[in-house]
């Protein structure tokens, strides 16, 4: 079956998931946050949700949302700022009644929703993400935000503020694109000052400035794994290696890639301490455009990296499920 994470409001679903546990070692729970024009309770992201369960039993899945009203969920995606709804997620799931008794968490994060829960790592250490997966996010930013549809009027409404004003105050502390849009000087990749001093979170998770925040890098050194996944056909993030921390000259095509970079090589906050002990890995979806994923590969992703095996504990009963 092909999943496409479209960007419309769709059927609503339990915010919760979790199939009856019948051994005493379960996977670790698993949390999922969704992309741009997407919301928590929408029926392609449980899908996926549901698959994660039937690859790996007794799966508590928890749907990251900022709103439990899916509209207002969706609304999030594009309005809000970027720095409290990660230190929201964070109190959310410090404060949850199982999320917080786990002994670890999995994170699957889709295009935006990657590296939200990427900051999440290095701003949370206290969610104790094991391991993370992103598919098609823009780690390294976007050059050009993207298309909306012909009738999404909410997002055409929102593109246009944030072509007239990106820089903006407050554009940037509202406008969640344009707190990951990347300005470059082509020739060198190195970032404008506009970009420094003003982005409201992507400057500052990627500790770019000078003055770097120490304990990103230690915590997102912490990972068993981070896998990140980049769509082969992606036409939607532009530049596609953004996936991969890689900077991409759009006026030539030439890609400088993470390896090659100042912020591997210093280790600005912890990617070659993760390769050095192989927890960094870079996966391509063939053929794929944006969020275009087959069960074939969502299930090799769950067996491979959310499995008991990976990392257990002693789970929760149905009884637990029922009461939240």
């Amino acid at each position: 079956m092909l999943h496409t994470l479209s960007l419309s409001t769709l059927l609503l679903l339990p915010s919760v998931l979790a199939s009856p546990l019948s051994s005493p070692q379960q996977p670790l729970p698993l949390l999922i946050w969704h992309g741009l024009g997407d919301n928590y309770a929408a029926d392609g992201l449980h899908t996926v949700g549901d698959l994660a369960n039937e690859t790996n039993p007794g799966t508590y899945i928890y749907y990251i949302r900022l709103d439990e009203d899916a509209a207002s969920d969706r609304t999030a995606t594009f309005l809000g700022n970027v720095t409290e709804q990660i230190a929201q997620v964070c109190t959310d799931i410090t404060t949850h009644p199982i999320l917080s008794t786990a002994p670890g968490l999995n994170a699957l994060g889709f295009s935006q929703g990657g590296q939200f829960l990427r900051g999440l790592v290095e701003r949370c250490p206290a969610a104790k993400v094991r391991n993370l997966v992103t598919f098609g996010s823009q780690h390294n930013g976007i050059a050009k935000y993207q298309l909306c549809g012909a009738t999404d009027w909410l997002c055409k409404g929102y593109i246009g503020l944030l072509k007239a004003n990106t820089w903006g105050n407050w554009v940037q502390s509202h406008l969640v694109p344009a707190q990951y849009y990347k300005a470059t000087n082509d020739s060198t990749g190195e970032p404008t000052d506009d970009y420094l001093q003003n982005s409201n979170f992507l400057a500052d998770i990627n500790n770019e400035r000078v003055l770097k925040n120490v304990s990103y890098a230690s915590n997102l050194a912490l990972l068993d794994a981070f896998v990140m996944y980049v769509f082969e056909e992606d036409t939607t993030v532009i530049p596609k290696e953004s996936g991969w921390f890689a900077h991409t000259n759009v006026t030539s095509g030439e890609v400088t890639p993470l390896r090659e970079r100042p912020i591997y090589k210093e280790d600005w906050i912890g990617l070659k301490a993760l390769d050095v002990k192989g927890g960094l890995e870079f996966k391509t979806v063939k053929g794929a455009g944006h969020m275009e994923l087959d069960d074939e590969v969502l299930t090799d992703v769950f067996e491979t990296y959310f499995s008991a095996e990976k990392a257990s504990w002693e789970g929760v009963s149905e009884q637990e499920v029922v009461e939240l």
